[in-house]
């Protein structure tokens, strides 16, 4: 008999990073706030940090005991993310070099809390955020050239001449020379990388990079170039500052200065590819992103930086942010996910009233408004078996549900919900990796 069709009550605690936003994440739930900042709270399986579950009759204790015993695997990871300073520069791999970057690590015998572990599991991580607020800032992938060359430009241009200055005019000039050669070349992929690595090497020219690019933007926060209010100044001005308040000195925030800088408003959301370089600078939102926690670091970080390795994942081709187009199904359900089917293994569906949605696969449910009662069947009955009956549920805000088996869900009543589920079937594995007892214990690194 197949393990049947179970809505079962999850939770977790907030992951206290450093840049977390204090009380943010229990405010948005309606619960008590955890002492410390609140950076991120986990739904999903991942050995570091699996959801308890939390129903007396579960069989299971946590999400990571259901999947070693159901055979199930839940192809995404959901994180609601509250930022109140900026995250590090980072990228993370795709399929090909998550495994063979594992692998590595693994016959090197790094250990897997070690600090300069970045290969945590096999698995690639694309993702895709989603803002819960106004206001929720990224940044995401390199800007075409000729739009890094007028950022440059401007930078140079509100310096003063005076003998003052002359350092930072160099610096900025330098800097502007690579970009312009950058711009003779078309495809010039490597060129980006040489021009990364070089502004975070620390060898005197580039060093000199961040102190001229902060003198500059104390010139622009109040006036454009040439004495001129400029908007595109005034935002490079507050991007530079942002990022020195937090990281100073960090040769990362000229690396940050290359990037499309996006602000997203409640209800938009990004698609970010393996091997984009991003990094949140603050806001509330939900990630949906492979089940996976390895990150590549390049800056803006007090945690374990490999500039070559990042370069070795990263997407240097410049090129602008990709936005998620919202798909509305009905009068009560949008989903989220990149336009490409095969490109993503999940979506995100925001659910605001009576709706009907069709999962795939195991899914998350979070409730972060209202009062909604779930009703759950299955899709098809397991050949030869009885169909079983519905399964119904009542949630409220901050109630979070794994949905343990492919369903038809009926949602009736006045709220706002989102559901991760996964597109096509990535989330059985193979029979023959079936565990036949219970898991005692996690990798809680």
């Amino acid at each position: 008999m197949t393990e049947r069709l179970r809505l079962l009550r999850i939770d977790n605690d907030c992951m206290p990073y450093a840049w977390g936003a204090p009380g943010r994440i229990s405010a948005l739930l309606g619960c008590l706030a955890a002492p410390g900042p609140e950076a991120e709270l986990w739904l999903g399986a991942h050995p570091r940090s699996p959801s308890r579950l939390l129903d007396a009759d579960s069989p299971w204790a946590d999400t990571r005991e259901w999947e070693q015993a159901t055979g199930h695997r839940l192809p995404f990871l959901l994180k609601i993310l509250a930022a109140e300073q900026p995250l590090s520069l980072q990228a993370h791999p795709d399929a090909e070099r998550a495994a063979r970057g594992y692998a590595r690590e693994e016959a090197a015998g790094v250990p897997a809390d070690a600090p300069e572990r970045m290969y945590r599991d096999p698995r690639p991580k694309p993702e895709m955020i989603l803002a819960l607020e106004d206001g929720f800032e990224a940044l995401c992938g390199f800007r075409p050239v000729d739009e890094l060359l007028g950022v440059v430009s401007e930078a140079l241009a509100a310096l003063p001449e005076d003998d003052a200055s002359a350092p930072h005019r160099r610096a900025l000039s330098h800097w502007l020379d690579q970009a312009e050669r950058l711009q003779q070349r078309p495809g010039g992929i490597g060129d980006m990388g040489d021009m990364v690595s070089w502004l975070l090497s620390g060898e005197s020219t580039s060093a000199a990079v961040v102190p001229a690019l902060l003198h500059a933007a104390d010139r622009l926060s109040v006036n454009g170039p040439a004495g001129h209010t400029g908007s595109s100044g005034q935002a490079l001005s507050r991007l530079v500052h942002h990022l020195q308040r937090h990281h100073p000195g960090d040769p990362g925030i000229a690396v940050a200065v290359m990037l499309n800088h996006v602000t997203l408003q409640a209800g938009e959301s990004l698609w970010l590819r393996a091997g984009v370089v991003h990094a949140y600078l603050q806001g509330l939102g939900i990630e949906l992103m492979g089940p996976s926690d390895n990150v590549l670091r390049g800056g803006l970080t007090g945690k374990h930086i490999d500039v070559v390795e990042l370069l070795q994942v990263a997407e240097l081709a410049p090129g602008p942010a990709v936005p998620i187009v919202p798909q509305t199904i009905g009068a009560h359900q949008v989903a989220h996910g990149p336009a490409a089917p095969d490109s993503s293994p999940f979506e995100l569906i925001e659910v605001t009233g009576q709706a009907a949605v069709r999962a795939s696969g195991p899914s998350i449910l979070v409730v972060l408004e209202g009062d909604l009662r779930i009703t759950a069947g299955e899709t098809v009955p397991p050949q030869g078996e009885p169909s079983e009956p519905a399964v119904r549920r009542r949630v409220r805000r901050g109630d979070m549900l794994l949905v343990t088996e492919a369903a038809r869900l009926q949602v009736e009543g006045q709220g706002r919900a989102f559901l991760a589920v996964p597109r096509g079937e990535g989330h059985r594995r193979p029979s023959t990796a079936v565990a036949s007892h219970r898991m005692t214990g996690g990798d809680q690194r």
